[in-house]
């Protein structure tokens, strides 16, 4: 219990700590609503739990042997945050998707979702995160595989509850934010945001 209490306080903090998650939901539930919000967030969820389970079957300990791995997947994460930011920031919109016939496909719920998921599972810094971080609270003789997988789910209780704070913030200021000059302001400093990311990302070391 002392150590799940522990692990508790630990994720809580990191989980709060900005980053590429918190930038993407803000910047969704502003300009999309809260209701994309929350599936841009359960995209991130969905990318935890698959960070989870890898770590319990062994594929995060490849991910921290393997420098080739590594590379190819932050070269990958890198170049997707880049293609995220230059597209927010060359074509800014002045309206929300709902108003905009034409980009509905594109702004939908399963593409969000897929934002959200592989935003988090093309950053190997998580892999990494977790197969250190997660073995330091699973008590001697307990299954590797389950305890990786329950501690994620904590970890995705956390970040769902907070991701849930950072919207309702939003959507108390939705009317000011969605004014038009406001979206556009916002798409470019966000695709600003995520270039930042993905250069961080290509230049990380382990």
């Amino acid at each position: 219990m002392t150590s799940l209490l522990t692990f508790l306080f630990a994720i809580t903090l990191l989980t709060m700590t900005p980053g590429f998650d918190t930038a993407l939901i803000l910047r969704t539930s502003a300009t999309s609503g809260w209701k994309k919000a929350l599936a841009t967030g359960m995209g991130v969820n969905a990318g935890c739990m698959t960070w989870g389970v890898a770590v319990g079957i062994g594929l995060g300990a490849l991910l921290l042997a393997s420098e080739v791995a590594y590379n190819m997947l932050r070269l990958v994460g890198a170049a997707y945050l880049l293609w995220l930011g230059v597209g927010l920031l060359l074509k800014p919109r002045s309206a929300l998707h709902g108003e905009m016939p034409t980009d509905k496909k594109q702004d939908g719920y399963g593409s969000v979702f897929m934002r959200g998921f592989l935003g988090n599972l093309l950053n190997p810094k998580v892999g990494i995160f977790y197969v250190s971080f997660l073995p330091q609270f699973i008590p001697a003789g307990g299954s590797v595989a389950l305890w990786s997988i329950g501690l994620a789910f904590v970890h995705v209780v956390v970040g769902t509850l907070w991701n849930g704070m950072l919207i309702a913030c939003t959507h108390y200021f939705a009317e000011k934010l969605r004014k038009p000059a406001v979206i556009k302001i916002m798409d470019r400093l966000t695709g600003c945001v995520f270039i930042g990311f993905a250069a961080k990302l290509a230049l990380a070391k382990r």
